[in-house]
């Protein structure tokens, strides 16, 4: 009876760490690049009652009679199913399709990650979550603050757009010589345009103004004409001739106008001709100088990779890392797009693996699996009962 109830307790002890190992993926059903776990068992060691026997020449043989004495844990398995891909559009967010894992620097040991939800420090540096950096081709891999954007590519190469080195220093003294030149040269070009429209503007009001005369010597010579006994010849002639000298004074005022504007513009081009002069070479060597400093597409870096020949055997740390045992193989390294890493997605991440139903039918049967074995506890606790009353 007592190596039953033995054998009951080693089921227990089993069922619930099959169901704390259950709570931990349902816990972790969101986290980020997360990997399952699953409880293995085995029997433990039987005792023989009776050994196997071979047959003779009178009888056949007889096999061994063994009786198990409970179970015991196996392995609880890290499984790297690949999880499905979240979409974020976060340029920073990255999600492993295939093998690999990201690498980020501990202090001086190296950890390694599938959670590819990275950022970049006040420095420009890419680092994950806590800070930790992510290990590239050479090393840390750094976004001017400057850049103006950014992007991944799905080989894992970090590409900015950003001025070249010391193109920032050649505009700026570009500029302190070009924009005192461009200033003076606009303020003539505007000043001399404004001449020319006041030309304009002039030259309408003055052949306004013909007109204007041509239609009342018109009027006066109609006047003029009119039969002498007519009583209202004299009242006609007379406002014909008020409206012919108005008119004459507007085209004199016009007159004096153009003239002024066609002043501005002669003394306006003098300047705008020395402005200009300066203006133009000073243009192209400014242009030249832009030209050669524009923003470019540029690399930051390579986020490097490794895989493992038993990635089973990567040892948790917590933080969504892993550190390597004695039985996970060396970190091969390279990169994504290459065999056996697989490829970057940017602006992913990769969800975990847990599939919440099958999860839910694993802790039914642990739970079923623990009641089955406290059953086999009190049972045999009656049966010594029985025993013990035997004596009564």
């Amino acid at each position: 009876m007592l190596r039953s109830m033995y054998s009951g307790i080693t089921g227990l002890r089993n069922f619930q760490t099959k169901l704390d190992v259950i709570g931990n993926n349902i816990s972790n059903v969101n986290t980020y690049g997360f990997k399952k776990g699953r409880t293995v068992f085995k029997d433990l060691v039987s005792q023989t009652v009776a050994g196997a026997s071979a047959p003779g020449a009178n009888r056949g043989g007889v096999n061994p009679r063994q009786v198990g004495l409970g179970s015991q844990l196996a392995a609880i398995d890290t499984l790297h199913g690949q999880g499905s891909s979240q979409f974020t559009g976060n340029t920073l967010d990255l999600a492993i399709t295939g093998d690999g894992f990201f690498q980020v620097m501990d202090g001086n040991e190296v950890l390694y990650t599938r959670a590819g939800n990275f950022y970049m420090d006040q420095n420009g540096d890419l680092v994950d979550g806590d800070g930790r950096y992510v290990v590239g081709a050479d090393g840390i891999i750094n976004i001017p603050q400057s850049a103006s954007s950014m992007s991944i590519g799905q080989d894992g190469t970090v590409f900015y757009v950003d001025l070249p080195e010391g193109a920032e220093a050649a505009i700026a003294a570009a500029e302190a010589i070009f924009r005192p030149i461009e200033t003076t040269f606009k303020a003539a070009e505007k000043t001399l345009n404004d001449a020319k429209d006041a030309v304009k503007t002039a030259e309408k009001d003055v052949k306004a103004a013909g007109k204007a005369v041509e239609k009342a010597q018109d009027a006066l010579d109609r006047a003029n004409a009119m039969d002498p006994a007519d009583p209202g010849r004299a009242a006609a002639i007379t406002a014909a001739q008020t409206a012919l000298t108005a008119a004459q004074g507007t085209q004199t005022a016009a007159n004096t106008a153009l003239t002024t504007a066609q002043t501005a513009v002669t003394n306006a081009t003098g300047p705008y001709n020395t402005a200009k002069t300066a203006y133009d070479p000073a243009k192209i060597t400014f242009d030249a100088v832009m030209s050669a400093n524009k923003a470019v597409l540029q690399e930051a870096g390579q986020i490097e990779m490794v895989t493992f020949s038993n990635p089973g055997g990567l040892e948790k740390t917590g933080g969504n890392l892993f550190r390597t045992s004695a039985n996970s193989g060396d970190a091969v390294t390279g990169f994504a797009t290459e065999q056996g890493f697989g490829k970057m997605e940017s602006g992913f991440l990769e969800m975990s693996n847990v599939d919440l139903a099958e999860e839910f039918t694993e802790m039914i049967v642990a739970q079923r699996g623990f009641q089955a074995n406290t059953r086999i506890i009190t049972t045999s606790d009656e049966i010594l009962q029985e025993l013990v009353n035997l004596k009564r």
